[in-house]
């Protein structure tokens, strides 16, 4: 299962003054996201204040439940390696495999999610789920047309995260033997 972090664990979404219930807010200064920061500030003209860290919310149930279910996970995000650095401790999962992105970001047309060809190109015909909260039908047709095995791209509201009726949803899927279905 290729797990993104900003939507279905993250719910950057949700009301700025509200997290969802079950999750607990974070500050994190990562080494990305501070070089990112202090690029801003010397922008603006402020090199010297200090980079805001960045809010993440996460429930800590999910490295559990996420660990119970019946696949092998690696990450699909941004944060790359950063994930297994910052947030797999914090959700009690242990490092993941890393997807790492093309550089440049492939362009594909018709719609299709960035992320896409690069989860095909890794899962290189074995079957998968996908969690991610940009899934659209672009991504499904194109996994479709390019992707041999068997594929849930499993699309997680990015104001709520992943709730119960997510994980039902990976577990039916994947089946009692933890063999794909359709």
């Amino acid at each position: 299962m290729l797990l993104d972090v900003d939507g279905p664990l993250n719910p950057y979404a949700a009301k700025p003054h509200r997290r969802p219930e079950g999750y607990e807010t974070h500050r994190l200064l990562t080494p990305r996201w501070e070089a990112a920061e202090r690029r801003r500030l010397s922008e603006y003209g402020l090199p010297h204040k200090r980079p805001k860290p960045l809010r993440v919310w996460l429930n800590p149930d999910h490295g559990p439940a996420l660990t119970a279910l019946p696949f092998t996970l690696a990450w699909a995000t941004t944060w790359e390696h950063e994930a297994n650095d910052v947030l797999a401790p914090l959700l009690g999962l242990p490092a993941l495999p890393v997807i790492v992105w093309s550089r440049p970001r492939p362009r594909p047309e018709g719609g299709v999610f960035w992320k896409t060809p690069d989860i095909v190109a890794w899962a290189a015909g074995r079957p998968f789920a996908w969690v991610d909260d940009q899934i659209t039908e672009a991504d499904r047709a194109w996994v479709g047309a390019h992707h041999e095995g068997p594929a849930l791209l499993h699309r997680v509201d990015a104001r709520s995260g992943l709730t119960a009726a997510d994980f039902t949803a990976l577990a039916a899927w994947a089946g009692p033997a933890g063999a794909p279905g359709r």
